[in-house]
């Protein structure tokens, strides 16, 4: 069940304290959770707790958590969104990756020289050599048999790649 985030802005807090007591005082056992969220809303100023949250439609929602392989890749790039190693986990290069991906011009051959550029321009830890590799070997990008040139493979990014692209691109622009 997800949780519910409501603000509760109290003016006058000895005032909230002893409305609160004085509700709580009546009582011979500890209210329920939705009990105390009630007399809390009235301790409020609100005649309950669902107009309590009708008060505050403007609280801000909690931010989406992020997934372990995401919290992992943004700590490979720096500030500029330049990567500055590489990843241990496959599963963390993948994701990293799609940064670079995202960089290719789709949809016509890139020489070897080219792609070479696009990916030591984002990285500092001087591996380009691995990282064309490992788009191929990740399914992002393909090559010639002879190697001549390169080819990005179109496909929609996951979200957790989405995301980074977008973070990296916006570290880039500041």
């Amino acid at each position: 069940m997800s949780r519910d985030t409501t603000s509760l802005f109290i003016e006058d807090l000895s005032q909230f304290t002893k409305t609160l007591r004085a509700h709580l005082s009546t009582s011979s056992q500890m209210p329920s959770h939705l009990s105390l969220l009630g007399l809390i809303a009235k301790a409020a100023g609100q005649k309950n707790h669902q107009s309590l949250k009708a008060a505050n439609p403007a609280s801000n929602p909690a931010p989406p958590k992020q997934s372990l392989p995401m919290k992992r890749a943004l700590r490979v790039f720096d500030e500029h969104g330049s990567m500055i190693r590489w990843p241990k986990q496959t599963q963390v290069q993948g994701l990293c990756l799609w940064v670079f991906w995202a960089d290719l011009p789709p949809g016509v051959a890139i020489s070897e020289p080219r792609i070479n550029e696009i990916l030591k321009s984002g990285s500092g830890f001087g591996d380009h050599v691995l990282m064309r590799r490992s788009l191929i070997d990740h399914g992002l990008a393909r090559r010639e048999t002879d190697g001549r040139a390169y080819y990005r493979v179109e496909q929609k990014p996951p979200s957790d790649a989405l995301q980074l692209i977008r973070d990296m691109r916006g570290r880039k622009s500041t």
